[in-house]
């Protein structure tokens, strides 16, 4: 979402992100949802509605005049929370109309975060989240499906319903509704990871993707979490997977960079070293 942010958009997305934490300490959990939906729903509205995005998003108009345009539309549509918030985002500088939808969807999806955590429930939807990415993985059917075009809005959300009804939090499926639905040109499983790694973030933890040829014991996790913390001056949120192809060793990925201990790894260069 916001990684490929320039200067301007980054400083601004930071500023209403600021503002969402603001609210959501102040805002009790229904009205949070609401603002999350709201927003969430806005994104839909821009990705379809080019020429309004472009407008929303132009730096070169008045920021004022912006805001009545927001107000003009969507008043009736949404609520006070969401509205208001909106029009602190069309208020500010982006690099791009896109860079404003990313952070309208930013706080559209840290707003379900914010319900998530004030459940207790947040570690459970960034572990849903990679895990259901990962099946998307294993199965290239379910995940032709989610993402065929001409399969209709509904058609969509009644197979989500279908796979995601009562086996996790409503969170995590309001997260991967949104994804379903406006992909922004993303695979989901590369918005889930992203959705993950915001979620991590909501507690300034960074999202370590470890991956073993075999499962990790609770000692070994505590240790490698306590060791990737050390190394990164941050507290490290795990996730963990299993891949027979690892041969042994770890594979650990932080964001866009790639820790290769794997017994695999090490071979390839040996072998590239000798060449």
């Amino acid at each position: 979402m916001s990684s490929g942010m320039h200067g301007a958009s980054r400083q601004a997305l930071s500023s209403v992100r600021d503002r969402l934490t603001a609210l959501a300490s102040e805002t009790d959990p229904s009205a949070m949802s609401a603002l999350g939906e709201g927003l969430l729903s806005v994104v839909r509205l821009l990705d379809r509605e080019g020429n309004l995005r472009r407008t929303l998003g132009d730096p070169a108009l008045d920021p004022q005049a912006k805001q009545q345009l927001v107000d003009g539309l969507l008043a009736s549509q949404l609520d006070s929370g969401a509205l208001g918030l909106l029009k602190e985002v069309v208020a500010q500088r982006w690099s791009s109309a896109r860079a404003l939808v990313d952070a309208v969807e930013v706080l559209g999806v840290t707003a379900v975060f914010h319900v998530a955590e004030s459940a207790g429930e947040l570690d459970d939807v960034e572990d849903e989240l990679f895990r259901f990415a990962r099946t998307l993985s294993r199965e290239p059917e379910l995940r032709a499906v989610l993402t065929d075009r001409s399969l209709e809005v509904e058609r969509k959300q009644a197979l989500i319903d279908g796979l995601l009804d009562g086996k996790v939090k409503a969170g995590t499926k309001r997260i991967v509704q949104a994804l379903v639905i406006t992909p922004r040109g993303r695979t989901i499983e590369g918005g889930l990871e992203q959705y993950a790694a915001l979620a991590a973030d909501i507690r300034s933890r960074t999202l370590a993707t470890v991956t073993t040829a075999v499962p990790l014991d609770d000692s070994q996790r505590e240790r490698l979490t306590a060791s990737l913390s050390a190394q990164l001056g941050r507290q490290v949120q795990l996730q963990s997977e299993v891949d027979p192809r690892v041969v042994g060793g770890v594979l650990v990925r932080l964001g866009d960079e790639v820790i290769d201990g794997s017994t695999k790894h090490r071979l390839a260069e040996a072998r590239r070293r000798l060449s």
